[in-house]
């Protein structure tokens, strides 16, 4: 597709409808939000959703382990699924299965149904991000993609910032069925408004038409290679830190590692010689693409790293509720959906994405910084602020990357980019999750063990805080024995309550490194302005 021009026809001109394209840009963002929110709104029900079935909060988390797991799968497929089913057919199905998944979850009456429904949920789900993209893509011409990108954006954005509070308040007022029954209404209007206002483009149809006189081929054996490195992966991320990764005595994690890169492996090798690869992998040969891929992963692997940090380190050590730290958190959403339509205008007026991504890195990186300087003595206040900087900064290179990262890609080849782009972004959140709870729980021993060192006899600082903390505890014990244990144990809890604090510190620290050391990935791509007349690059 060498020399195609990349601006492809608004979708009312190629579908021969009138729709408005700002019309068909706000239908399609809503299941886009709605898919994006179920990925974090039921982490804080965890808990209520294990009590209420009679589980242990540990298989709980199968709950959310499923739901990635099945999505993750999907997401890579969905460009060979649109071409041969046909985007808004498939889109359609997407809302249409996921919307009844979401009210069975609701229904389930045991651990093992919420599981199964989750799975087909997260199978279904998957298809809604990339789908909605591409129909953004082709609704606008190349030079208001950004904006395109912007409003694509608040839904991939906005939806795992919100959720958590959104989830905790559902939970808290209702119940926890109604973090899933909450989906019914929205996708039912959902899928109605598609189906009124959304076309197949013309470049689609003509695709479809042209695999139709083929014989038909699946790739069965690339999809059975996808599912076992999926899941592989998804249940080593989810359970390796309780497993002990590559410490566990039973060899589980070990033996999910083997099969994880082993399976991948033959997926890549089986993919590219395949004429019709279930997995295309052809668009990572394409500069920006590829650059974008590394970058969308790891800022959303800080995303969710410090999304779950955060309000850890404000229930545990401040003595917040769950709601009370929502509400922390929360105010960053307000001012990325300020921020975002900025991005979008700037990118409008030919800026070069690449600028304004690496402004958004270094953004990143200030906010993590920031918080890594945090102690425990602040209000709520310091704590909203470098969230807000963190936030704007992933909302300042969203759009860019999105826009930069198809600008060369041929349309061609332009589903396989989308679902392998989703599947990145998604996989970022878990893989952003899982780090920071194992590093946090890694340099709290080690910070725990350091102070430990010091807190012997001869430190006279130690030695004066048991002689002044022994004294209220005698006047309430009478006991000198018990008075001096229980000052003992005060500062035991002294000691675990700083080494906590210093290994969140240290989880924020390293992820303003990756931020900052993101910034040179920038430098390899190609000049990427989204103005009329640019072009693909060769397929």
């Amino acid at each position: 597709m060498s020399g195609a021009v990349a601006s492809s026809p608004p979708l009312n001109a190629q579908s021969g409808t009138a729709t408005n394209p700002w019309i068909v840009a706000a239908v399609v963002v809503v299941p886009t939000f709605m898919e994006v929110l179920d990925t974090t709104i039921a982490v804080v029900a965890l808990r209520y959703i294990a009590g209420g079935l009679s589980a242990t909060v540990d298989d709980g988390e199968w709950v959310i382990t499923s739901y990635l797991a099945a999505n993750a799968i999907i997401l890579p497929i969905t460009g060979w699924l649109i071409a041969h089913l046909g985007r808004r057919t498939y889109f359609l199905l997407s809302i249409a299965v996921f919307t009844l998944a979401s009210g069975l979850c609701g229904m389930a009456t045991s651990l093992g149904q919420l599981i199964l429904f989750r799975v087909i949920q997260g199978l279904a789900g998957g298809g809604l991000q990339p789908s909605s993209q591409g129909v953004l893509l082709d609704a606008f011409p190349v030079e208001r993609q950004g904006m395109a990108m912007t409003l694509f954006g608040l839904a991939a954005l906005i939806a795992p910032v919100v959720g958590p509070t959104l989830g905790g308040w559902i939970t808290d007022s209702y119940s926890w069925r109604w973090v899933f029954w909450i989906n019914v209404p929205v996708g039912l209007l959902a899928l109605g408004a598609c189906a009124i206002t959304l076309r197949d483009p013309d470049y689609l149809t003509a695709q479809r038409m042209e695999l139709r006189k083929r014989p038909f081929s699946f790739d069965g054996v690339g999809l059975s290679l996808l599912i076992v490195v999926m899941v592989c992966w998804e249940v080593m991320l989810s359970k390796g830190q309780e497993w002990d990764w590559l410490g566990d005595p039973f060899w589980r994690v070990q033996t999910l590692a083997i099969l994880f890169a082993v399976g991948l492996a033959a997926l890549i090798v089986w993919e590219l010689r395949h004429p019709s690869p279930v997995v295309n992998f052809r668009p990572l040969r394409e500069r920006n693409f590829t650059a974008c891929c590394v970058i969308i992963f790891c800022a959303y692997a800080v995303l969710y790293a410090a999304s779950t940090s955060l309000p850890a380190l404000l229930q545990s050590l401040f003595g917040y509720d769950a709601l009370s730290a929502g509400l922390v958190m929360s105010p960053a959403g307000f001012f990325a959906v300020v921020a975002m339509p900025f991005v979008g205008r700037t990118l409008g007026r030919g800026t070069d994405a690449r600028w304004v991504i690496a402004a958004g890195l270094l953004t990143m990186a200030a906010g993590n910084y920031w918080m890594s300087q945090m102690n425990l003595d602040i209000s709520p206040g310091q704590a909203v602020w470098p969230r807000v900087v963190l936030i704007v900064g992933l909302a300042l290179c969203f759009a860019p990357a999105n826009v930069a990262a198809y600008l060369y890609t041929p349309l061609a080849l332009r589903g396989a980019a989308v679902g392998l782009l989703s599947l990145l972004r998604n996989e970022g959140g878990s893989v952003g999750t899982s780090l920071a709870q194992t590093m946090q729980e890694r340099r709290d021993q080690f910070h725990t063990l350091r102070l430990g060192e010091w807190l012997d006899p001869f430190n006279a600082a130690a030695g004066s805080f048991l002689h002044q903390a022994s004294g209220p505890f005698l006047q309430q014990t009478g006991d000198p024995v018990a008075a001096r244990e229980l000052a003992l144990q005060a500062l035991a809890n002294l000691r675990q309550q700083q080494a906590s604090a210093l290994a969140y510190f240290d989880v924020f620290w390293v992820l303003a490194v990756v931020m900052l050391a993101l910034v040179f990935v920038v430098l390899l791509m190609k000049r990427s302005v989204a103005e009329k007349g640019a072009r693909f690059g060769s397929e």
